[in-house]
């Protein structure tokens, strides 16, 4: 962890509890927000596909903040739900305890992975779009895709802090979408917003976007040089 998160962790420890973050996936990105969260004083609820007991030692190196429970307990319990899961299995996402909830969706679209997806290949829709047609009383918000996981705690940095990476959200509520933003600033990066769920197609894999370091100019550039893979 960056020196940043280490005061974090230290500060957060003489402030009340925050609200709770329920993970829906607790793999390499999940793990790593996981980390993001507590050290900043939010509780978290981990959860995945095999169930709470193969979770006890990520929950453990958390410590207090976090405990494990089943995917209908991150989903009821937790006021904000990243779900981090392979897009394939986006179907087991619970619905009801998602609805009026904000929703962020890490998910890329991996066809040797999760097989085509045929909607996805002809580009008609995006994985985010998906994702929120399937939690259609959630406000889903795509971010935390484009970054690679390790990089989730070494690459934050204090606002204002001269060439701060950013990252991109996209998402069709603006209320939701704020509070994403702010979440980011509390991680340690800027925010370009590139516009609606239709727009998550601009940092998706094989843009460039995609996984470069890059300030929110630089982002913002890269996210208007995308160019939809039918015309690559």
């Amino acid at each position: 962890m960056t020196e940043n998160t280490t005061q974090q962790t230290e500060t957060s420890q003489d402030q009340p509890p925050r609200s709770t973050i329920g993970f829906i996936g607790s793999g390499n990105i999940g793990g790593q927000l996981a980390r993001l969260a507590v050290a900043r004083g939010y509780r978290v609820i981990m959860s995945n596909s095999r169930g709470p007991e193969t979770l006890q030692d990520l929950v453990a190196e958390l410590g207090d903040g976090a405990r494990a429970g089943t995917v209908e307990d991150a989903a009821t319990q937790g006021d904000v739900v990243v779900v981090t899961i392979p897009l394939k299995d986006r179907g087991s996402v619970p619905v009801q305890p998602l609805a009026g909830k904000l929703v962020i969706d890490t998910c890329n679209y991996y066809p040797e992975r999760d097989g085509h997806i045929p909607e996805l290949d002809d580009e008609s829709t995006t994985t985010s779009e998906l994702v929120q047609n399937h939690l259609p009383g959630s406000s889903v918000v795509k971010a935390f895709n484009n970054i690679h996981f390790a990089q989730l705690t070494t690459d934050g940095t204090p606002a204002g802090t001269a060439g701060r990476r950013a990252l991109p959200i996209a998402g069709d509520d603006s209320d939701a979408k704020q509070a994403v933003i702010e979440l980011l600033d509390e991680f340690g990066f800027d925010t370009v917003d590139a516009g609606s769920l239709a727009e998550g197609w601009r940092f998706q894999r094989d843009t460039a976007a995609y996984g470069p370091r890059l300030t929110a100019d630089a982002l913002r550039e890269a996210l208007g040089q995308a160019r939809r893979y039918a015309e690559m």
